[in-house]
């Protein structure tokens, strides 16, 4: 079953409204690896690039603290 527009528009709208965007650039073929990776995990590559930041975020404060 497909999405009707409105309901895209309404995703779009609250999408806009709710989140940032970066944009992230990988070497060719690294794209399918972290695909791959994620997929293994039962996660989408936004969800394991936004928990991989969010370990990284929490080590280098945990270092910056001793």
């Amino acid at each position: 079953m497909s999405t009707s527009k409105a309901q895209q528009k309404a995703t779009a709208k609250y999408v806009k409204q709710n989140y940032d965007r970066i944009e992230v650039k990988v070497p060719k073929g690294r794209k399918t690896e972290l695909q791959a990776h994620a997929a293994k995990r039962g996660e989408s590559v936004n969800g394991f690039i936004n928990r991989a930041i969010d370990e990284q975020v929490k080590r280098d404060n945990t270092h910056e603290e001793e």
